[in-house]
């Protein structure tokens, strides 16, 4: 890997320097993830539950009334949230780097890190762009078929067999691709990177927007993997990101490594 050579006119005077990344990076950073997964697993398995029972639950409630229209939203965007429901797993990755004890009892030791109230500005930004995404969806929904169905099967009815129902999955479909783009840009680096050092919200930021622009096709290749992986663990009823949340939280971690000159 070498380092990105970035003029100062288009590299914040705050931004870590990045390096270029290669297609083998994302299949080393998945296949560490996986091995800290396996060393880690009979600790943190029921901490890897408590993210998909969330999940769960949002799709009961979204079932249970007017929300239907929102639940495809909110098991899409559930996804959106990951890299701080994944933050415990940056933090067990970067004390098992340093040799240091990495069980379930220090998965919430991000809240000792020296740049944990960075790291809430940005899950707030996070936060953001998840209900921004809600209000999008629930607004096409709205524009494109009208009112909230009565029932499920009134819902897929809509949904599915009418040219408005398919309109809607279409640009739905785009507008979640835009929102992941976004959050892929925010957090990819920025939040492995507030676990890790000791930096401000905005030079995570910054750096995170650097290391994607001078790496965009294997970003782009890691985006579809997380969003291919999301998809599978969410069937069924989200049970699946028991194990891919972790895995993908430590191989976040290491594509950071590679990412970022630290």
């Amino acid at each position: 890997m070498t380092v990105a050579r970035i003029e100062r006119a288009e590299r914040p005077a705050e931004a870590h320097d990045v390096r270029i990344l290669e297609t083998a990076d994302l299949r080393d950073s998945l296949r560490q993830g996986w091995a800290d997964f396996v060393a880690h697993r009979g600790d943190l398995i029921f901490v890897g539950i408590i993210y998909p029972a969330v999940g769960f639950l949002a799709a009961v409630i979204a079932l249970g009334g007017p929300l239907i229209p929102l639940f495809f939203p909110l098991a899409a965007g559930i996804g959106l949230l990951g890299p701080v429901a994944a933050s415990g797993f940056y933090e067990l990755a970067r004390r098992r780097e340093q040799g240091l004890p990495s069980g379930w009892s220090h998965f919430f030791d991000v809240v000792r890190r020296p740049s944990f109230d960075a790291f809430m500005a940005v899950t707030g930004l996070l936060l953001l762009i998840f209900f921004a995404w809600l209000v999008v969806a629930m607004s096409l929904y709205t524009a494109l078929i009208g009112p909230a169905p009565e029932s499920i099967s009134a819902f897929a009815t809509r949904l599915f067999t009418t040219p408005e129902g398919w309109t809607l999955i279409v640009l739905g479909n785009l507008a979640g691709l835009a929102f992941a783009a976004l959050v892929l840009t925010v957090s990819v680096v920025s939040m492995p990177m507030l676990v890790d050092t000791d930096v401000d919200a905005r030079t995570a930021l910054h750096t995170s927007r650097m290391a994607v622009m001078a790496n965009k096709g294997v970003m782009l290749r890691w985006g579809v993997i997380v969003a291919a992986l999301l998809v599978i663990g969410s069937i069924p009823f989200f049970v699946g990101l028991a194990v891919v949340l972790p895995v993908l939280g430590y191989a976040t971690w290491h594509l950071y490594t590679r990412a970022v000159v630290r």
